[in-house]
């Protein structure tokens, strides 16, 4: 992840991203650079434009988060009614009761 942060930093500063730039920030955070990562990199990002990706991100977070945080309300909901509905499960009818009742007394 932090090479891609090192990326976008150089992105946000202005600076062009090539391998020589992202070992450069990646030294002065003290991280060990690993040149495969770096190359691997660099080639991933050649001809993307950063600036639409970003926007393209930003659009897509709020779509991802809404079906999670409708998901989040329901999960309560569907919690009550399993809960509902083991209590019934436990508790048994009135028939049941006497059902029970007149077996004692044959």
């Amino acid at each position: 992840m932090e090479y891609v942060y090192a990326a976008m930093l150089l992105h946000a500063a202005g600076q062009e991203i090539n391998e020589e730039n992202i070992k450069a920030v990646l030294s002065s955070a003290k991280i060990e650079v690993d040149e495969a990562r770096v190359k691997a990199l660099v080639a991933a990002l050649e001809g993307v434009d950063i600036d639409e990706a970003i926007k393209q991100a930003a659009v897509a977070a709020p779509a991802a988060a809404a079906p999670a945080a409708a998901a989040a309300e329901e999960a309560p909901a569907e919690e009550e009614k399993k809960e509902e509905e083991e209590k019934k499960e436990e508790e048994p009818s009135e028939e049941e009761a006497l059902e029970g009742l007149g077996a004692l007394f044959g």
